[in-house]
């Protein structure tokens, strides 16, 4: 299993953001970050880093609520979801390409079946190994 160090996005005075793995220990987010050009990389991480000093984005051009837990970091054109967990963490589960006004329910389901999956696995203390 890879070490917990790796998975984390950036290390704020506020918030740890912090990739989701799934079981077979793949990140789609991490992946897709990735695969961006270095301008986009950028400009994640520098919403990650308002975040995790600030503890909030009030711009909602930035960063939104997208209901039932789930949020997004929106730098153009590209969307980064995710939800927090105690211990000041935001967990980033999926991303995508924004290519429509409305958040696509396959991207949202996405989300939440990730936030479902890390809940279990912390729960059951698999998803940080020993």
């Amino acid at each position: 299993m890879e070490p917990v160090k790796q998975r984390i996005a950036y290390q704020g005075s506020a918030f740890v953001i912090e990739w989701f793995f799934d079981q077979d220990m793949k990140s789609q987010a991490l992946e897709y970050f990735l695969e961006l050009n270095d301008n986009r990389q950028d400009q994640v991480m520098k919403l990650f880093k308002l975040m995790g000093e600030r503890g909030k984005i009030n711009n909602i051009t930035k960063f939104r609520n997208e209901d039932d837990g789930i949020y997004a970091f929106k730098p153009q054109p590209d969307r980064f979801l995710c939800f927090f967990r105690k211990g000041k963490k935001i967990v980033v589960t999926n991303a995508f390409e924004k290519k429509q006004d409305k958040l696509p329910q396959s991207e949202k389901d996405r989300a939440l079946r990730a936030m479902k999956d890390y809940d279990a696995r912390v729960e059951g203390g698999i998803y940080y190994g020993k």
